[in-house]
């Protein structure tokens, strides 16, 4: 619901800020002070067009900020997802059009493109006057609205979900298509690539493991003589290391016979004696093993600069050939047996269609199911509001494709009944469309091009009435649908807009005191002239306050007692 609107510098309103309320919201008021302004200013917040002539003489901007509950509407909450908006409890959206042509957009204070509050808007108003948001009017929401009458959720996402699934199956089989004719050409590539690379037959870890050992050949001279000289240094030699040390750890015993202080440099001297044993045999058995092979030396560098080789040209390391190599060979595997891949994926799309197909024709036949009903009550509805002789009609079309001839296939788009291809979207393959005749004998036309004024609002008043308790916008908003209307008439529409309000937030402009009296809170359009400019303002009316305003739609301006009780008796209030 529409909680708070803020409007400022836009037309004759300096600054208006207004809460409404849950149920019927009627906004009166004398012609010319400003009541549709209101209604347009929220049209801009919804994303409908603008420009600069809107801002107000003498301000730069104009800014609209209102403020939407939407903790049930799953529909918004699911487009700020997919926009990476906040979501919370409320919703903030405000428009900025600047004296210069600026137009700037905000959800929640995070700027976002005007096709984005566009989409919010949908989702949460329905103007009804001459605004674009009106959903009736579009033939796209129809089926929606005969969905949501029928209480079809469950069969259209058991649809959606299937159509999905099959939608997905046609991308692989495209994909595959795609590179089958890609590897066809370049399978002989493949095939000289994979000779090449498994003819030298790369192993992780290889080429490392090669460089130590190079660099160990390369260098097996210094080594063995320096691991010799070593050996002598610490064992072998006239003043080895080894030797000393068996001397000097001797004479620490003999000191520490005699005082035990030595005891601690004495066994960390026999430490180092063993130490030393254990380095010398290191270094000779080290010594024993190192190899003079001119030959291997030569095949290490060989396979090293080969590998070098397929690492230019196959990514930089020998870590990116091998995963090359595995997937070209995946991918030549795929080329060699093209066919039975294809026929696979086909005859798991022939099962996805035979359930699409199925979900799709139960959908169809539980929306025809409902046509009859919905027809019958919207022309009765309609009989209620002075719309005697009208002819609605829901439309439901198939279009089919063609005839499967058992070789090509038509687009991922169809299902298949019978023989025949049948176009489908994820709603199924109806295509619905409102039909209506206002007149007697005139042939029933697409609603969305039947007459406009008052008599197109009660067309959609009366397709509101009917549907009012599947159909989820949070806020309806009429815009003068008193147009032409008046007595039993107004009395019925009335009614009929009470009546919505149990389900949906309303905001009503009128100037019949048989709709203003039923209102749940009654605001009041008032323009006043200040230091020679004229504002608009908007007042929230106290009881007595609307009393008097209901009287005055009656009599006019002079307000008598007879008016008031008059007022009194149209509004259910005791006398007083």
């Amino acid at each position: 619901m529409l909680k708070t609107l803020l409007i400022r510098n836009y037309a004759l309103i300096e600054e208006v800020e207004v809460e409404f309320e849950s149920g019927l919201n009627i906004i009166t008021g004398e012609t010319g002070a400003g009541k549709s302004i209101l209604i347009d200013a929220l049209g801009l917040v919804l994303g409908e067009r603008a420009n600069s002539d809107i801002i107000r003489k003498g301000a730069d901007k104009a800014v609209v900020e209102s403020v939407f509950g939407i903790s049930g509407n799953k529909k918004v909450k699911a487009i700020l997802r997919g926009q990476d908006l906040e979501v919370d409890s409320d919703l903030i959206l405000r428009r900025e059009i600047s004296a210069k042509g600026h137009n700037r957009c905000f959800i929640n204070d995070t700027p976002v493109s005007l096709s984005v509050l566009q989409a919010v808007g949908d989702f949460l108003v329905d103007l009804h006057g001459q605004h674009d948001h009106q959903s009736l009017l579009r033939t796209e929401t129809h089926i929606d609205l005969l969905d949501d009458f029928g209480g079809l959720a469950g069969l259209r996402e058991e649809h959606e979900a299937a159509h999905h699934r099959m939608t997905q199956l046609f991308s692989e089989l495209e994909e595959l298509r795609a590179k089958e004719l890609s590897l066809r050409e370049r399978r002989d590539l493949y095939e000289f690539q994979i000779q090449e690379i498994d003819a030298l037959g790369p192993q992780a870890g290889e080429e490392e493991s090669l460089e130590t050992e190079l660099r160990i050949l390369e260098n097996s001279e210094k080594l063995f003589e320096s691991t010799s000289s070593l050996h002598q240094l610490l064992y072998e030699g006239e003043q080895a290391v080894y030797d000393q040390m068996v001397l000097a750890r001797n004479q620490l015993e003999d000191l520490a016979r005699i005082d035990g202080s030595f005891d601690e440099v004495k066994n960390e001297c026999s430490s180092a004696v063993a130490i030393i044993s254990e380095c010398a045999k290191f270094i000779q058995a080290y010594n024993s093993k190192i190899e003079f092979n001119p030959e291997r030396l030569e095949q290490i560098r060989d396979r090293l600069g080969k590998l070098a080789l397929l690492k230019k040209k196959y990514g930089g390391s020998i870590g990116a050939v091998i995963a090359h190599r595995d997937k070209i060979g995946q991918e030549f595997a795929l080329a060699e047996n093209f066919e039975a891949e294809i026929a696979k994926l086909h005859g798991r799309i022939d099962a996805e269609r035979k359930a699409c197909s199925g979900a799709a024709q139960r959908l169809s036949s539980k929306r025809r199911e409902h046509v009859s009903k919905i027809n019958t009550s919207v022309v009765a509805e309609l009989a209620k509001l002075g719309i005697s002789s009208a002819r609605f009609d829901v439309i439901i079309e198939n279009r089919m494709f063609g005839k499967s001839n058992g070789s090509s296939q038509p687009s991922r788009a169809y299902v298949k009944l019978g023989r025949d291809f049948y176009e489908a979207t994820p709603k199924g393959i109806d295509f619905v469309e409102f039909h209506i005749s206002t007149n007697l004998g005139e042939e029933a036309k697409p609603l969305a091009k039947v007459a406009s004024g008052g008599e197109i609002s009660r067309v959609m008043l009366a397709l509101k009435t009917i549907l009012a308790k599947s159909e989820r916008l949070p806020l309806l908003i009429f815009d003068e649908i008193d147009v032409g209307v008046s007595g039993r008439i107004a009395a019925a529409v009335g009614k009929s807009i009470k009546s919505l309000s149990q389900f949906h937030q309303v905001i009503a402009i009128t100037h019949l005191p048989q709709i203003a009296g039923l209102a749940d809170t009654h605001f009041v359009v008032e323009k006043l002239e200040r230091d020679k400019r004229t504002r608009t303002r908007l007042r929230k009316l106290e009881l007595e306050e609307r009393v008097k305003e209901v009287a005055k739609l009656m009599s006019g301006t002079q307000v008598t007692d007879s008016g008031l009780k008059s007022a009194r008796e149209l509004m259910g209030l005791a006398k007083r």
